[in-house]
């Protein structure tokens, strides 16, 4: 497949210096990185700890920082502020999620920066937006926990967290629709400005539609997996030797195609199945019927009756078979990703085409410290200085090989 490495990208010659770490922050440079911009991610020395979380981390590095290029500097020094100054005079972009408090007490707030750089534009990603609760850890199950998704993802009395970092990662991207925002608006002002992006508020921004059908209705929303479906037939239904699927029906149009492809004329025809919600309220007896009628037959079989009726189905996939998905491999939705221990895997490009074409990965996940001779030289500083910040562990060159 042929990415977009090789042709203009929007954010070429766009700079964004970043201060971040896990999933958050990292999203919104990935997502700007993809889009042309070189984004140079400061790292303490030995790295960014998330090169090194285990179980459920161990994914993050090489997700979320592609199209990166790493310097390291110790920012608890002068020598390694002023080095990070250096290179934020050059950038556009500033992005950061460290807890409030923390780059101003570096000397690399925003206030600050902004003086020396009016054009700047300087993205914090945070737990909460400022309020009663900015001074809390937040982190993506807090806000699940505390914003209503939780609930609305186990059952009743079950409480459980959506199965990946989503408030992490689209707190991330809002961060980085607001850079866009504020580039844009930069276009017309000549100036930068402050954009706040939070894991709270993108949280509620999820539940909105749940919360609208409190205000539309009056009764509050049931958990998902407890909930009265709008349509009728939108289940998971287990098959022939234990295989599930995901089935729907969810139209009128749908229920007749989908009785006449199963043989099942007399439900096509009974009055009390004429409508969608005619079918919403009979699924106590319904259901049991149709699972009944599809269990001998097979995952496979249901899935190529549905897809040439061009009825909605799915089949229940874990994470990693999508590695062998056809449409992944035929589209060019995975690219190689160099791996921590040095092997190469795939990787998921961001879902979005621009030409015709997916935004690919121009820069393998940095080594630590990969950049910064040459970063480094590119603000003045000569290799004797370097040399004597690395002998000082102000600052670290790539010592992988």
């Amino acid at each position: 497949m042929n990415h977009t490495s090789c042709h203009s990208l929007p954010y070429e010659g766009l700079r964004v210096i970043e201060f971040t770490h896990m999933v958050m922050g990292p999203t919104c440079g990935m997502l700007l990185g993809d889009l042309g911009a070189e984004v140079i991610k400061i790292e303490p020395l030995g790295g960014d700890t998330t090169r090194t979380l285990l179980g459920s981390g161990s994914g993050f590095f090489p997700m979320f920082n592609r199209n990166k290029k790493s310097v390291v500097l110790d920012l608890k020094s002068a020598e390694g502020v002023e080095a990070a100054l250096r290179l934020i005079d050059t950038a556009d972009v500033v992005s950061e999620n460290f807890k409030s408090g923390v780059m101003e007490k570096l000397g690399l707030g925003y206030d600050l920066l902004k003086q020396r750089n009016p054009r700047l534009i300087y993205v914090s990603h945070k737990g909460f937006l400022p309020g009663p609760y900015d001074n809390r850890t937040a982190l993506d199950e807090v806000v699940q926990m505390m914003g209503g998704l939780a609930y609305m993802t186990g059952r009743p009395g079950d409480p459980l967290r959506a199965g990946t970092s989503v408030n992490d990662i689209m707190g991330g991207m809002f961060g980085a629709m607001g850079a866009m925002a504020a580039l844009a608006q930069r276009e017309k002002t000549g100036v930068g400005t402050e954009v706040q992006s939070s894991l709270f508020e993108n949280n509620v921004f999820l539940v909105g539609q749940h919360m609208m059908q409190f205000a539309s209705t009056g009764r509050a929303a049931a958990p998902m997996p407890s909930r009265i479906s709008a349509w009728a037939i939108y289940d998971v239904f287990t098959v022939k030797d234990g295989e599930q699927i995901f089935l729907a029906v969810v139209s009128d149009k749908q229920w007749n195609i989908f009785c006449k492809a199963f043989g099942m004329e007399e439900l096509k025809s009974d009055p009390r199945l004429t409508t969608n919600n005619d079918r919403v309220l009979a699924r106590e007896w319904l259901m049991p019927r149709l699972r009944s009628e599809l269990a001998p037959r097979s995952a496979q079989e249901l899935a190529a009756v549905f897809e040439a009726q061009g009825l909605p189905f799915a089949p229940i996939t874990r994470p990693e078979q999508l590695f062998d998905d056809p449409h992944l491999q035929a589209t060019g939705g995975l690219a190689p990703v160099r791996l921590a221990n040095g092997t190469e895997s795939l990787v998921p490009l961001a879902p979005l085409t621009l030409g015709g074409r997916r935004p690919g990965i121009r820069l393998q996940p940095p080594r630590v410290g990969e950049h910064t001779k040459e970063l480094l030289r590119q603000v003045g500083y000569s290799d004797a200085d370097i040399a004597d910040l690395e002998k000082r562990s102000i600052t670290q060159g790539d010592t992988s090989s």
